[in-house]
């Protein structure tokens, strides 16, 4: 069976097929700069439907998001229509199956990431709290009641989720948090608070894990629920162009009906971030994609010394590690998201990808930096905003360090995040 928007009038956009929205997007890239590096010939191994969902996204960040994303940073603000059109094209919760979502495969979830992030880390960032972190949760734990009313209006992009586990003192430590609930028979009471949370202050609900009689549950959090607060933070030199916010819950008082039925424990936000790793191992490869883009450019017209730089040993050896790198990220990705799509992953192999991948990314951007001379830090140039969100993409979602621990401990069988005191 076919998946995804590519079924004849399977999802309806504005009383618009998803195809006919491709349609009128247009397909013809002849007159723009950008040319994906597929120095292994990737393109090759994907479905006409996945090439289909990559090539909208693609045209949508190219006349979107890059002439403006440098304005939307400075101006530190996700502009509202990115969001509308986000749901218009059908891509939000990309591989979640019914309840009005796209019901994509993974690799096609992975390109959605790759040509956003391409634009911008806090695009991709958007997308991947409102899918992974939001909608997946209450696709895969909640009670058919709230799928229902919930998961139709976050696919189209009418109701913006978030994802509240990290708290101000426990970050790579979650199950220290001290959110807490407490049954209190009609309702829930929820006191705490929550760090770092993308989409918090815009967001119409929120998916919070809090401890209630010591055990970590998910509940959602709607934005208009007595004593929830989402306070926006500002004086980011990163991610400048998504919202940031924190959670504050005193004495929010919390519907029974809104407790998350199907996962207990751990498990619960652990599986909704491995998905949100995935996207981001598919991102960073954009990202990377970008940087190489601009400086391949630059280095071909910038000359020095009566020639392109381009020219010279000492460029062409960056340019090549930087395919190097990006052809080896790209083969990565490809084929986790294939054993996502089989059922054959590991959370490990997640860990992997998205510490390998960010990691090379960010260097790549710094490379790109050099490259590009006091021209990379000008907004002319997408290079300091990519090496600048990289920096917190390195960070979050698991940082680069608990990703290494993760698979020492597959190799060794020895947990050694915690120490006995």
């Amino acid at each position: 069976m076919r998946r995804g928007l590519l079924n004849a009038s399977r999802v309806k956009r504005g009383g618009a097929s998803w195809q006919r929205s491709f349609a009128l997007r247009g397909r013809d890239r002849s007159d723009m700069a950008y040319e994906a590096l597929d120095f292994y010939d990737i393109d090759a191994l994907l479905t006409e439907e996945e090439k289909m969902v990559r090539d909208m996204v693609r045209d949508w960040v190219d006349k979107e998001v890059i002439p403006n994303i440098e304005d939307a940073c400075r101006d530190g603000i996700f502009p509202d229509k990115w969001r509308v059109d986000l749901g218009e094209m059908g891509i939000l919760g990309a591989p979640l199956k019914g309840y009005g979502c796209p019901g994509l495969s993974y690799i096609a979830y992975g390109l959605i990431c790759q040509e956003l992030e391409r634009g911008d880390s806090g695009v991709r960032s958007f997308a991947s709290v409102q899918g992974s972190l939001a909608m997946y949760p209450i696709w895969d734990f909640g009670s058919e009641e709230q799928k229902n009313h919930y998961l139709p209006r976050m696919a189209s992009g009418e109701l913006i989720g978030c994802f509240g586990l990290t708290e101000p003192d426990y970050g790579s430590n979650p199950g220290d948090m001290i959110t807490r609930a407490e049954d209190k028979g009609d309702y829930y009471l929820l006191n705490g608070a929550k760090m770092w949370i993308t989409n918090g202050t815009i967001a119409d609900l929120a998916v919070v894990w809090a401890k209630l009689d010591g055990v970590i549950r998910g509940f959602i959090v709607e934005k208009d629920d007595p004593g929830f607060s989402a306070p926006e933070m500002t004086g980011k030199h990163s991610l400048k162009a998504s919202v940031t916010s924190e959670l504050v819950f005193q004495d929010c008082m919390i519907p029974k009906d809104r407790i998350l039925p199907g996962v207990k424990g751990l498990k619960g936000p652990f599986s909704c971030l491995n998905n949100a790793r995935y996207g981001i191992s598919w991102g960073a490869v954009g990202a990377a994609q970008s940087c190489f883009n601009s400086t391949k450019e630059y280095a071909l017209s910038r000359i020095q010394f009566g020639h392109p730089i381009a020219s010279f040993q000492l460029i062409q050896n960056k340019l090549s590690w930087m395919l190097r790198e990006i052809t080896k990220a790209q083969l990565l990705a490809y084929h986790l998201g294939k054993k996502k799509d089989d059922g054959t992953w590991i959370p490990e192999h997640i860990s992997l990808a998205k510490m390998n991948n960010v990691d090379i990314a960010l260097e790549i951007a710094r490379m790109s930096r050099d490259i590009h001379g006091a021209n990379g830090i000008l907004d002319e140039y997408p290079i300091m905003r990519h090496m600048a969100n990289l920096e917190s993409v390195k960070t979050y979602e698991g940082t680069h360090d608990i990703h290494n621990l993760i698979l020492g401990r597959h190799i060794t069988g020895i947990q050694s995040f915690t120490r006995e005191p």
